[in-house]
């Protein structure tokens, strides 16, 4: 819209003013509306923030929630130069013995010598074309095509975007000033059955020895892994393994193998870390206490001003806490040593956050550690309390009828709806706003033709008058 002017009058009233403070208290309902907008946006805000620490929740929840994943092992070795030892919470406690007797290896082949190639440019392909073709034990042959100037370069290049199980490098096994460049291929995989095969070689590196003088050097064997689990003077288990990482000597037990022990053998010492399992249910306090104490910060009421938080009146927040409440002082049926988490170390506070009493939950996980786990793991014939706090935040959750989804989607369109109204209420505005302008600029036009025409009258009674 074009700005429109006024020249003003004599008497020095601004029309511009006028019009400025007549739209401005028009625009009164529309600051109401935008000030509503704002804030639904913060609540809506706060909402996503709130069900951003219910997932925290049910994640911390999760973790002591299954008897496959309660349980935390602690793992010792007894020389890690030799081996490292990572454990699951299917790892069996105990004492092993363990000695490694070879380490998986790739294999890793070359061509002799004698077909060395002065040049990493030298053409290596003696007809109009050539092929080469390999193999990584049992699986399909793999064929590269090269020209008739195709360098031991563009053989390297050509395997190696084939991606099929090796890796070829060019060495020099010669010196700076008289080189011999040779082809090494290496397997990815390590172990016996993935040893690298040439079935066709129609270059003159001559992998086959088609000539007399070529084949092929073996630069490291393909091997597995063996390791000997149990006192050797006994009746130790044997495993060969394809891989230097091994997940099935040791039960709930990953080993990675670094150097052989020769005659002589380690310790791998597996025990229950309570402390681990003690963390994880201060954890999941810790994630309850954030979605209480983040509700109590918005669910407050201001007598001096008279006004509530962002929160305040709000009964989606009401079911939020009292089913994440419920869930967590629930007791659970069946179990008789301890039936709730009051019974191992839990306190509610007054403003509904819960403590823990270190001492309590230690005698408790001392006196009686599979009775701690009863009560928060799922198992047949009673839900435990880990998993009553997944359910109730999967029910808030819910795509269709949870409580905490059902307040968001209604925000959302609120936000929506304002958003519509404010732009067609503006339009409105600034189409009043334009009438105006036009209104009082052409009342300002027609004031200052009158008062030039009295001021001509006036002049001219004047004269008049004087003769």
């Amino acid at each position: 819209m074009a700005t429109i002017s006024f020249g003003g009058l004599g008497n020095g009233l601004d029309f511009g003013q006028v019009v400025d403070q007549l739209v401005k208290a028009s625009h009164i309902p529309v600051d109401r509306l935008n000030a509503t907008k704002d804030d639904l946006n913060s609540k809506s805000t706060d909402y996503a923030t709130l069900s951003t620490k219910l997932i925290a929740l049910q994640s911390a929840a999760d973790a002591i929630r299954l008897p496959s994943n309660f349980d935390r092992s602690s793992l010792s070795v007894s020389d890690s130069t030799v081996l490292t030892a990572t454990g699951s919470s299917s790892a069996v406690q105990g004492s092993y013995t363990v000695g490694i007797t070879q380490l998986a290896q790739s294999h890793q082949i070359t061509n002799k010598a004698a077909k060395a190639v002065a040049s990493t440019t030298t053409d290596i392909v003696s007809g109009g074309s050539g092929t080469f073709t390999f193999r990584v034990g049992s699986g399909a042959n793999q064929t590269v095509s090269l020209s008739a100037t195709a360098t031991i370069d563009d053989l390297q290049t050509a395997i190696n975007e084939l991606g099929a199980g090796v890796t070829a490098s060019v060495i020099n096994t010669g010196s700076e000033s008289s080189p011999a460049y040779r082809l090494a291929l290496t397997a990815v995989s390590t172990g016996a059955s993935n040893g690298v095969t040439i079935v066709t070689d129609n270059t003159d590196l001559d992998f086959l020895n088609s000539s007399g003088t070529g084949g092929t050097d073996t630069l490291q064997a393909a091997q597995d892994a063996v390791i000997v689990v149990g006192d050797p003077n006994l009746n130790p288990v044997t495993f060969q393994r394809s891989s230097n990482t091994i997940t099935d000597a040791i039960t709930g037990v990953t080993l990675t193998l670094a150097k052989t022990t020769g005659s002589s053998t380690i310790s791998v010492n597996v025990s229950r870390d309570v402390a681990a399992v003690k963390t994880n249910i201060k954890t999941l306090a810790t994630a309850y206490n954030d979605v209480v104490k983040f509700i109590n910060e918005r669910n407050t009421y201001d007598i001096t001003t008279k006004k509530g938080g962002i929160f305040f009146n709000e009964p989606t927040v009401r079911t939020v806490l009292s089913q994440v409440r419920t869930a967590l002082s629930s007791v659970v049926p069946g179990l008789t040593t301890y039936a709730s988490v009051g019974e191992i170390g839990f306190k509610t506070e007054r403003d509904g956050t819960v403590t823990i009493e270190d001492a309590k939950l230690d005698a408790a996980l001392s006196a009686n550690y599979m009775a701690v786990k009863s009560l928060f793991v799922n198992q047949t014939g009673s839900v435990g309390i880990a998993q009553a706090l997944n359910t109730a935040v999967d029910t808030l959750d819910d795509i269709e009828s949870g409580a905490l989804t059902l307040r968001k989607d209604g925000l959302t369109r609120q936000i929506s709806g304002l958003t519509d109204e404010i732009a067609r209420k503006e339009d409105v505005l600034a189409q009043y706003e334009e009438r105006l302008r036009n209104q009082y600029a052409a009342l300002d036009g027609l004031l200052r033709q009158m008062q030039s025409q009295i001021g001509f009258l006036q002049s001219n009674s004047s004269l008049t008058g004087g003769n």
